[in-house]
């Protein structure tokens, strides 16, 4: 694919104008951002979530700041093209304006990515407006927010009632006016999502959101199935399942190692007959 030209915040503002579709992935390393970038992806967020799918934890709780500096590095050795947006991890900006902006600097200059993500609405605008006027620009993050996840009481989906729909209503147009550069729309319902979008100037993301957005998100080894099967989201397409060729390629290799199949002589590397000669008398040792 040819390359793109750099995605910028206002480039996706022009593309929300024109109504054209944001793509945007997650991805947590140098190969899958590569991928991603040859495949034209206009965002890649190093979210959170790589807690989940990568370190084996349960949840984003245990995610440090150290983990998503050292996972951006990764991700943006990998670009040119795309705008990279790293997730502030949990409790990184609740602990005061000079917290939050100690961690989004750190993110920013540590982790070379190009902006950062946020969760929540109206509580944290002051804090997104801090960091904003220090020059990062800011996703937000509403709906189904998994760093609240024990607060929530699960994985459900918002904006299914008349006060949820006020509230994240209120909630983006805070976040809009603090500065937000977007905002991501994370399991609420399609015409809520499509409400909120119509009354925003920046992009909305969706996940599990609907077609209304602005754009989509995906994570990067839900879309392509890559590791362990977990229970299907109603929300995920699977465009790949590589988990399932990775298997049976890994499971390959170990039978033909068990049955002396591999390595072949072509996978092997042989001396000069000469040398052969001088060292063992014409016959190679075993």
């Amino acid at each position: 694919m040819e390359r793109q030209k750099p995605v910028t915040t206002s480039r996706m503002r022009k593309m929300k104008k024109d109504g054209i579709p944001i793509s945007m992935i997650t991805a947590y390393d140098y190969p899958s951002a590569r991928l991603a970038e040859e495949a034209g992806i206009d965002v890649i967020l190093v979210g959170d979530s790589l807690g989940n799918v990568v370190l084996g934890y349960e949840s984003t709780l245990p995610v440090t700041l150290d983990d998503m500096i050292y996972h951006t590095r990764a991700v943006t050795r990998a670009v040119s093209a795309a705008f990279v947006v790293t997730d502030m991890p949990f409790m990184t900006y609740h602990g005061g304006t000079d917290t939050a902006l100690a961690n989004a600097g750190r993110i920013m200059r540590e982790g070379m990515g190009k902006a950062v993500k946020m969760e929540g609405g109206k509580e944290i605008a002051d804090t997104v407006a801090a960091i904003v006027r220090a020059g990062v620009p800011v996703m937000g993050h509403i709906g189904f927010t998994p760093q609240s996840l024990h607060q929530i009481g699960g994985y459900k989906v918002q904006g299914k009632n008349s006060a949820q729909a006020e509230k994240m209503l209120e909630d983006a147009k805070a976040l809009e006016q603090a500065g937000a550069f977007a905002i991501v729309l994370e399991l609420v319902t399609e015409e809520l999502a499509a409400r909120i979008t119509g009354e925003l100037d920046i992009p909305t993301i969706g996940i599990g959101a609907g077609a209304g957005c602005d754009g989509q998100v995906l994570v990067f080894h839900d879309l392509l199935q890559y590791g362990s099967e977990g229970p299907a989201k109603k929300f995920v397409k699977t465009y790949a399942n590589l988990g399932q060729q990775i298997r049976e390629g890994i499971a390959q290799y170990v039978k033909d190692v068990k049955n002396r199949c591999f390595p072949g002589d072509e996978h092997s590397f042989h001396m000069d007959h000469d040398v052969v000669e001088y060292l063992y008398g014409g016959t190679k040792r075993s």
